[in-house]
């Protein structure tokens, strides 16, 4: 386990705009699980991996859809 200076759990749920029980249910955890990892700050190796991989991969959709959006235009 470690323990991240920054909140991963409630950056995670702001950069998808979801709530901290919906990330439950997109990583298959119980609800009570993501919340006490929030309020501890401690996060399994093998989760904190996962919630960046989810926030890498909202950020590389929001810019695909940005550029397709550009290239309409032109």
């Amino acid at each position: 386990m470690e323990n991240k200076e920054e909140n991963l759990v409630k950056k995670t749920c702001r950069e998808l705009g979801i709530t901290q029980k919906e990330l439950a249910e997109r990583i298959g955890v119980h609800g009570g699980t993501v919340r006490a990892w929030s309020s501890k700050g401690e996060i399994p190796e093998y989760f904190i991996n996962h919630l960046n991989l989810l926030i890498n991969y909202h950020k590389e959709i929001q810019f695909k859809n940005k550029f397709r959006e550009v290239l309409t235009y032109l």
